[in-house]
């Protein structure tokens, strides 16, 4: 377990990093204060989410509000002479804005992240008593429409394992590394198709974090807790195999412990596992953009068919809110819509 903990130990040191490099250098001194004051409430990570959403907010004031003004010049009497009206127009803004370089284009879901950071900090400033009015109040968050569940189906889910296995329909340049990597690959489908797991959480398995006696496996949730998993003989199946590959390739010597490979004899890195999930998906699913969330929504919508019970399958996948977990009961809903179609009859049966 002390490798596991350590991978995530090394992720967090390295947001860590990445968070002080922006207050040191690209975020307001009055920043500093702030993030001190949610270290105990918040991961890195979503300190780090809360940064580049801050420097973006910044750079849009000094882009069309505080013009001659650099971000680190920003001050809090500038923070109270942000109106909700500024703040309306960076949500406008955000529709197609260029950050580090490259161009963006918020969603609504996006827009509204970023006006949940903007409101935290404001927040923080307003309670201290460092402003006297705290306008981010006054904005309305976006209206979230509701977006459909993509998920496999059935037989979508066989197939993107035989063609893990296979390599059928892979280009030239693709099957070349098919051979290498198709046992791992396999191992990664169907783990995820089988328990649900998320994408960090499988990137940070280890090989002593899997229990063959009674298939299980630790994985730790998102804010660092430690859980308990199982699995069936279709995901055991896989894990042996792939242990077995990696004892007979003398894998099993790299990557310090860890589960997945790379093949550089690394830990498999997230960005990896989204490129081989979308590799085979889009050959099983062209129309679909499957991503290793949607593999795990994919395991929600089949085991609530499975139980019918929406709380088994918020603990199974670690959701702390319901309501996450009810959008799995929806994508039945639209099965349920979709079998009692042709029940309402428009013409005699004798037509």
């Amino acid at each position: 377990m002390q490798e596991n903990s350590n991978y995530y130990l090394q992720r967090n040191n390295r947001n860590l990093k990445s968070i002080e490099k922006l207050l040191d250098e690209e975020l307001p001194p009055l920043c500093i204060d702030y993030f001190m004051a949610i270290d105990s409430q918040t991961s890195p990570l979503t300190r780090l989410n809360y940064a580049h959403d801050l420097k973006i907010f910044f750079n849009y004031l000094c882009l069309k509000k505080f013009r001659g003004k650099t971000v680190r010049d920003i001050t809090l009497l500038d923070i109270e002479a942000v109106t909700n009206s500024d703040i309306e127009y960076f949500l406008v803004y955000l529709s197609n804005y260029e950050y580090c370089g490259k161009m963006h284009c918020c969603n609504e879901r996006a827009k509204a992240r970023k006006l949940s950071s903007v409101r935290a900090m404001f927040k923080y400033f307003f309670n201290k008593g460092l402003i006297s009015v705290n306008n981010s109040a006054k904005v309305a968050t976006p209206k979230l429409h509701e977006t459909p569940i993509i998920r496999l189906d059935g037989n979508e889910v066989a197939d993107i394992i035989d063609i893990a296995e296979s390599g059928t329909g892979l280009s030239p340049r693709q099957k070349s590394f098919h051979d290498k990597n198709k046992v791992r690959d396999s191992a990664i489908l169907i783990l995820f198709l089988g328990t649900g797991i998320r994408i960090s959480e499988l990137v940070g398995l280890n090989d002593n974090d899997i229990n063959f006696r009674d298939n299980s496996f630790i994985v730790i949730r998102k804010g660092g807790n430690k859980s308990i998993l199982f699995f069936g003989e279709d995901v055991s199946e896989a894990l042996k195999r792939y242990i077995e590959y990696k004892k007979q390739t003398d894998l099993e010597n790299y990557g310090g412990g860890a589960l997945f490979l790379s093949s550089q004899k690394k830990r498999i890195t997230v960005r990896a596992v989204e490129n081989l999930v979308k590799k085979y998906a889009q050959i099983v699913s062209p129309l679909k953009k499957i991503s290793p969330h949607k593999l795990r929504s994919t395991y929600g919508t089949q085991l609530y068919r499975a139980t019918g019970d929406i709380y088994i399958v918020a603990d199974v996948l670690g959701h702390k809110d319901i309501n996450t977990t009810r959008k799995h009961y929806a994508a039945i809903s639209e099965d349920n819509r979709r079998a009692i179609a042709d029940k309402v009859k428009l013409r005699r049966d004798d037509d």
